[in-house]
């Protein structure tokens, strides 16, 4: 794996990407319809630092993108999102696809991801005020709760589908280095 070697072209790289991330996060105050997929979005890109730089890197990114995201983005939920889960899971993913068994590490990335949910529950209405649903019947609890772990499995799929892209189209045809 080629990593970049020069000090400044790892600043610049995390830079493009922080600012890509930042962008991205700015636009749920275009489109509050974003608040999940732009968090979702955000996240991809580290896998771009995570191949080129150094996992550390992603994770100095992740903090700078998180912190900057809280203080000026509109939609504070979807900075949240980003900042509890969708900003570092992409870089742990790398060390949780190392798990050998499947199904010990399905377990494990869907747990990850419950318990995001209740944080991001939790906080979004006791730290940031929104209301809650208290007359929403619990089947409608459950629901939210199905769909948000049905939408996990598809993120985490999309993520494996993009870094196969990053490697073998975009790095291999497009930049055309060998790895």
């Amino acid at each position: 794996m080629t990593r970049m070697q020069s000090k400044s072209s790892r600043v610049a790289l995390g830079g493009i990407v922080a600012a890509l991330c930042v962008t991205v996060m700015f636009l749920t105050g275009v489109l509050p319809a974003l608040y999940i997929a732009a968090p979702m979005g955000a996240g991809m890109l580290m896998l771009i630092l995570v191949e080129e730089v150094s996992v550390s890197w992603a994770w100095l990114t992740y903090v700078a993108v998180s912190l900057l995201s809280l203080i000026v983005t509109f939609d504070k939920e979807a900075a949240l999102m980003f900042v509890l889960f969708f900003g570092y899971y992409p870089i742990l993913r790398m060390y949780l696809e190392k798990v050998p068994l499947k199904l010990l590490r399905f377990a494990v990335k869907q747990a990850l991801f419950n318990i995001f949910i209740v944080l991001d529950y939790w906080l979004t209405v006791y730290i940031l005020g929104l209301p809650t649903f208290e007359d929403t019947a619990p089947a409608m609890y459950v629901i939210l709760i199905v769909s948000g772990n049905l939408l996990f499995i598809l993120y985490d799929r999309l993520l494996s589908r993009m870094h196969w892209f990053y490697e073998r189209v975009f790095v291999r045809k497009i930049l055309g280095r060998r790895r």
